[in-house]
């Protein structure tokens, strides 16, 4: 009997030093690495939820890759939203810093982004809140970079950074240089 409770006791101790190894592990990876959530809305179709309400899809959120606010035109990023901090968006990023954009729906026709900041479109323009309502984002909201589709399995792919052709700048700083 006593010999069967060492057993329990060394398990037990060589469990909660895994336990308590293993947590801080796994919550400093997903606040600092990646993480995965579920897309909701039809704001980013047909690029995410081509399948509208009837599916989700779950997405790789790395968050590395915009340590650094370091974010290129296309990219599918995940921000804190600007009129609701409680709440994460999904958007596309359509221009950078110093870039001038040709508006869809913002009080002005064109805007030259400013420095420390960003424009993000959703791909369904008529079903998306972005800075066509709420302007230019501050870097500073950055939460992630969208990477891949996880789930559904038929689904799965690497989301490419590609920027509509229809969004196509007016100017961009490069052209400036």
């Amino acid at each position: 009997m006593a010999q069967s409770q060492g057993w329990v006791t060394r398990y037990f101790k060589a469990f909660c030093k895994g336990f308590f190894v293993a947590v801080p592990v796994a919550v400093t990876f997903l606040d600092r690495v990646a993480c995965v959530a579920r897309v909701e809305g039809a704001s980013m179709q047909p690029s995410l939820n081509p399948g509208g309400s009837q599916s989700s899809d779950v997405v790789l959120l790395n968050h590395w890759k915009v340590r650094n606010f370091e974010v290129q035109r296309g990219d599918i990023v995940s921000l804190v939203s600007p009129k609701n901090p409680e709440q994460k968006i999904i958007k596309r990023v359509i221009a950078l810093e110093g870039d001038i954009v040709k508006t869809m729906g913002h009080k002005n026709r064109y805007v030259k982004v400013p420095r420390g900041h960003i424009w993000v479109e959703g791909d369904h323009h008529g079903h998306s809140f972005d800075s066509n309502s709420f302007g230019p984002v501050s870097l500073g909201l950055l939460h992630a970079h969208a990477t891949h589709i996880l789930w559904p399995p038929k689904r799965w792919q690497k989301l490419e950074s590609v920027l509509p052709p229809e969004r196509l700048l007016v100017q961009s700083e490069e052209d400036c240089l």
